[in-house]
């Protein structure tokens, strides 16, 4: 099964839905709003991806927070930390495929080919 971990009302995260609904694809929904972050997936998902890739620095959510915590985020434990107390600056879509890959953020083109 795949497993789209997200926020409902993120553009990015409702493009991707619809997508998948497009494609007939059966997935499941993770709200990072109702049920959190899972410590133990936000791990996995930085060493597949590196949290670099992982965390959002475009977002509103990154843009809000004081300039300290952004200044002293440059490595995968202060990454990690920002991430689990703000899980906005996650780039979304994050998904976990029936391959046990992960991929994060949405490009359609790549999707397809993983089908």
């Amino acid at each position: 099964m795949i497993t789209v971990y997200g926020i409902p009302n993120c553009d990015t995260v409702k493009k991707a839905r619809a997508w998948l609904a497009g494609q007939g694809v059966a997935y499941e929904f993770h709200d990072f709003k109702k049920l959190g972050v899972p410590a133990d997936r936000l791990v996995a998902w930085q060493k597949a991806v590196g949290w670099e890739k992982l965390l959002n620095r475009q977002g509103t959510t990154w843009r809000k927070l004081v300039l300290a915590v952004q200044a002293s985020t440059k490595d995968t434990a202060s990454a990690m930390a920002v991430m689990q107390a703000h899980a906005s600056v996650i780039k979304r879509p994050v998904v976990e495929w029936q391959d046990g890959q992960v991929t994060a953020g949405f490009d359609a083109k790549n999707w397809r080919a993983r089908l």
